[in-house]
């Protein structure tokens, strides 16, 4: 089985809850609390495992609240090396407010690292083998902008393919340094080509015009409940979204990306892993709070939109 790994420099604990009502000033009472380990490279992790693939995941955590995530990642069953950092893991917070429907999502920006911290990513990922390396998240203060690139040349002197989900100067620095596959939201998309995208020929263009810039191999882009475009050197496929009542986005990108990059390591053509990652990314929807994807919805989804649209 090939082996996935995944790097997170920005982890969180992520915990959700439901309340009647956010107001404020006033306590808001909440119930049905849980907790998970969360960041873009630890969630595509937790999904590759619940597909049945086998994913290590490398990330930093530290301070008081560092082993709270070292826990929650340990139980979670999936492979690991932790990179000890002075600054405390964040901690994320969704409330999902019953009268209204509305997911409310609380995000800090993190700890600062260290030099030496960010620095010992790259030794490990030096000292890794794996068929693919899949870098999700912001950067944390202290990283430089230019951290992804040095993560390519890593990637490429190993001979692993790159996978990079990422935004702003993280994400400019680093296409056309050998990246395999980007995910970008919309929003991602246009910042990075420095215009709206208001249609789907726009879109179309937009996509294009990186593939043939040697920005990456494949750019999956991902439009939440309008579907995703998928772009390489030989086609464009769109699939519209599926129609499903959402219950939470958080972690559906990350999903959408853990699941894509284990289908191209299994061997399926980019379509058809294209397809998976789609599936993955709405059956997260349907699951509450900070709970992923379910193997089951997964494979249902994948099956619907495999009659569909391939």
């Amino acid at each position: 089985m090939e082996r996935i790994v995944t790097l997170t420099l920005n982890p969180a604990i992520d915990g959700a809850a439901e309340a009647e009502q956010v107001r404020p000033i006033r306590k808001i009472r909440t119930w049905a609390e849980r907790y998970d380990p969360g960041g873009g490279g630890i969630n595509a992790a937790r999904v590759i495992k619940e597909l049945g693939g086998a994913a290590l995941a490398i990330y930093l955590s530290g301070g008081a609240t560092g082993p709270i995530l070292d826990d929650l990642v340990k139980a979670s069953g999936i492979e690991s090396r932790r990179i000890p950092i002075v600054g405390h893991t964040r901690i994320s917070h969704t409330v999902h407010e019953r009268s209204t429907g509305l997911e409310f999502r609380f995000v800090p920006e993190g700890p600062s690292v260290a030099q030496e911290e960010w620095q010992a990513c790259l030794s490990i990922l030096e000292s890794i083998e794996g068929s693919y390396l899949l870098a999700s998240g912001s950067l944390p203060r202290g990283v430089p902008a230019d951290f992804y690139v040095q993560v390519a040349k890593v990637a490429a002197r190993k001979g692993i393919r790159f996978v990079l989900d990422t935004s702003g100067d993280a994400l400019r620095q680093a296409v056309g340094h050998g990246l395999y596959l980007i995910k970008p939201s919309l929003g991602e998309l246009e910042d990075l080509v420095g215009r709206t995208l208001s249609t789907p020929r726009e879109q179309d263009a937009a996509v294009q015009e990186l593939i043939a810039s040697g920005a990456a191999e494949i750019v999956a882009l991902t439009l939440g409940r309008d579907g995703a475009l998928l772009g390489t050197r030989d086609r464009l496929l769109r699939i519209e979204g599926l129609k499903v009542t959402p219950k939470s986005a958080v972690g559906a990108g990350d999903s959408f990306l853990g699941a894509m990059t284990y289908g191209l390591a299994q061997g399926h053509s980019v379509e058809e892993a294209f397809a998976l990652g789609m599936a993955a990314g709405t059956a997260t929807v349907l699951t509450e709070g900070t709970e992923l994807c379910r193997r089951a919805d997964v494979e249902r989804l994948y099956e619907d939109i495999s009659r569909s649209a391939l």
